[in-house]
């Protein structure tokens, strides 16, 4: 962790504080529960269930889509903490798919369900197809699992959330937030929190992971010198995760006490500091076709090209946000988490128009991405969306 601080601008961990001094009661509550973890093996959903196993639940069952990534959290966990004593198993099916009601049908189940699923990048709004992909897995997914969960009589469900659901700006976080509204009405039936965090840095399909493909294929690095971020370890969003799950009161949402003055930071200063970890010179190019066509030469002088450029694509902030002005936060329930304290407030007549016009758009012959927007509008009234037709996928 202390290499991603370094590279990230921090010195410390953000929750070693409160994970200590709440230590004795999430290990008595781990160790006597059974877990579901759906979306597990995704950078999130992996550390979460790090965090879970190093604790000796009875049972920690692990669903994700990706096979290849539950491989590696299996090696991952036997290679580091070794066999636990509870039961562990990995299931590598969709929570959305009757495999996933057969395996619910099998179990006997859980304490705890912790939904870390997720489409999560912004570049996946650019086309209707892949944007109701993203409406299947952040917004209705959650609601199946939320069904199962109810179901199945847990004690609570999680599901992760994101500060880009704050004031949203593009679809990804307005999914998010209709997703969290959702929740709010689904909190009469069962207690429930999340979490909004930063960007987690380092995970897959991010920037900074792509820093490390860049490197192991000799390629040019890119990268925005005008946008600031937060960012958590992957770790600290493991932490924060079974943080909520466990300690959170029904409604809460946890988010990182993180300072604009000492932890934003911009994407140009991680790959100058990321290069420079790496014994590479930064060597800025003026363009895209310049940084391509110099990395042989200058990389055999240990020199990396670099290619830093002004933000313009769609749905970008200048930096994030955990909260509103109108939410109502308790700063003093830990030292490093903030919570947001929610009512069940909730306006049901749009949740069901959601749902109803939704359902009438997916049973067309195809779908325009302009009806997407209008409906997220219509149950997002103060949504903006920023849609200015230019995406990362067509950035290096």
């Amino acid at each position: 962790m202390n290499d991603i601080l370094r590279l990230i601008g921090r010195e410390c961990a953000l929750f070693a504080g409160d994970i200590a001094s709440n230590g004795a009661a999430l290990s008595d509550t781990v160790s006597s529960s059974r877990f579901l973890v759906i979306g597990g093996a995704g950078s999130i959903g992996q550390a979460v269930t790090r965090e879970i196993f190093r604790r000796n639940p009875r049972a920690l069952h692990v669903v994700d889509i990706s096979e290849n990534n539950m491989v590696e959290l299996v090696r991952d966990i036997r290679s580091t903490l070794g066999y636990g004593v509870g039961d562990f198993r990995t299931f590598a099916i969709d929570c959305g798919a009757r495999e996933f009601s057969a395996l619910m049908e099998a179990e006997a189940g859980y304490d705890f369900v912790l939904n870390l699923s997720a489409l999560k990048h912004v570049r996946s709004e650019k086309d209707p197809f892949t944007l109701m992909r993203l409406i299947q897995v952040n917004i209705l997914n959650t609601l199946s699992t939320l069904a199962v969960a109810q179901k199945m009589g847990a004690r609570k469900y999680f599901c992760v959330s994101t500060d880009k659901a704050t004031n949203p700006v593009n679809l990804m976080g307005a999914s998010k937030r209709i997703m969290e509204m959702f929740l709010m009405r689904e909190s009469l039936m069962l207690p429930i929190s999340t979490a909004r965090f930063a960007n987690v840095a380092f995970s897959d399909g991010s920037l900074l992971h792509g820093f490390n493909q860049r490197i192991a294929k000799k390629q040019p690095i890119a990268a925005p010198y005008d946008v600031r971020r937060y960012f958590v370890t992957p770790q600290e969003s493991g932490e924060l995760c079974l943080m909520s799950c466990l300690l959170g009161g029904n409604r809460d949402i946890f988010f990182p006490k993180l300072s604009e003055a000492l932890h934003l930071t911009r994407f140009s200063d991680i790959a100058v500091r990321y290069l420079e970890t790496l014994g590479y010179t930064p060597q800025e190019c003026a363009s895209e076709d310049e940084a391509r066509g110099r990395a042989a030469e200058l990389i055999a002088k240990r020199r990396w090209p670099v290619y830093f450029f002004a933000s313009d694509t769609a749905g970008e902030k200048d930096f994030e946000e955990f909260f509103t002005q109108s939410e109502i936060l308790d700063m003093d329930r830990f030292d490093a988490i903030g919570v947001i304290l929610n009512n069940a407030d909730f306006n049901g007549a749009r949740l069901d128009h959601f749902l109803a016009e939704l359902k009438r758009i997916h049973a067309g012959p195809t779908w325009d991405k302009t009806d997407i927007v209008t409906l997220f509008n219509e149950v997002l009234p103060d949504f903006r969306h920023v849609d200015n037709g230019r995406y990362l996928d067509g950035r290096m």
